[in-house]
């Protein structure tokens, strides 16, 4: 299209995650649909061989794009009763324990407390479990004035600074007892590493790990839709919301 007034050209992709890809919009909308078709998602490899891709960057390219507009802008923090805990993903280390990161990632989870099920979530990879990280998360996750449900780790006792309701339950009895107190973050969390294991076979890299949460999260939260022409249109949607993504920024995880 060409401004009446300035003369300059532009292109209905222009903003979009669609905007200087060499791809047809009609293989975008194809890769959209195989993407949200399938109940756990598709690697790259997936998805070069089911759309005859040229290369394997080309197809995963693609998708991390497409991860990145499962996040929509300004969406509604969660409220209630919400469960916060982490939790570390990327395998087995061999002396690792507790806390300790190690070469592993950190991942912090928060999970509505809807009856006796779980309703959103909210997942974000933490560089550590420090008051800086955990509150920033809290604070961009979780309506002000909800009940805040974590461990007893001492530094989440500053929620109530930042206007929580604040409870705690600390497990007695190991890892049965702490998932018995918390059941919601530890069945996301279960679930979270089966799905790395099972699509990514458990290898990823740092950089891109917020990429396949926020794709785990949208999923999760979408969990109970029978449509499945529903997340198509949803990710359609979001993908026309957020800005163009580079590969640059893809690759540095910026």
């Amino acid at each position: 299209m060409r401004c009446r007034c300035c003369r300059r050209n532009t292109y209905v992709t222009a903003g979009t995650i669609f905007q200087d890809s060499h791809l047809p919009l009609r293989l975008w909308f194809r890769a959209m649909w195989l993407l949200t078709n399938q109940k756990i998602g598709m690697s790259a490899l997936g998805l070069k061989r089911a759309l005859s891709l040229g290369s394997y960057g080309t197809a995963w390219t693609c998708l991390h794009k497409l991860r990145r507009a499962m996040v929509r802008p300004g969406r509604d923090a969660l409220s209630g009763k919400v469960e916060v805990d982490e939790t570390l993903v990327g395998g087995r280390e061999k002396g690792s324990g507790g806390r300790h990161i190690g070469k592993k990632s950190l991942v912090i989870i928060a999970a509505e407390v809807r009856g006796h099920g779980t309703g959103r979530i909210r997942i974000q990879h933490i560089p550590d479990a420090s008051k800086e990280h955990l509150m920033a998360f809290i604070q961009e996750s979780i309506v002000p004035g909800s009940v805040v449900i974590t461990d007893g780790l001492p530094v989440y006792m500053n929620v109530t600074k930042l206007g929580y309701i604040h409870r705690t339950r600390v497990p007695k009895k190991g890892r049965e007892e702490a998932s018995k107190l918390m059941p919601r973050i530890h069945h996301a969390a279960s679930l979270l590493k089966r799905w790395l294991l099972g699509v990514h076979h458990g290898s990823f890299s740092k950089l891109q790990l917020t990429s396949y949460l926020d794709e785990f999260a949208f999923r999760f939260n979408r969990r109970r839709s029978v449509d499945r022409g529903q997340l198509f249109y949803r990710l359609a949607q979001q993908a026309v919301a957020i800005e163009a993504t580079t590969l640059d920024e893809i690759k540095h995880g910026a």
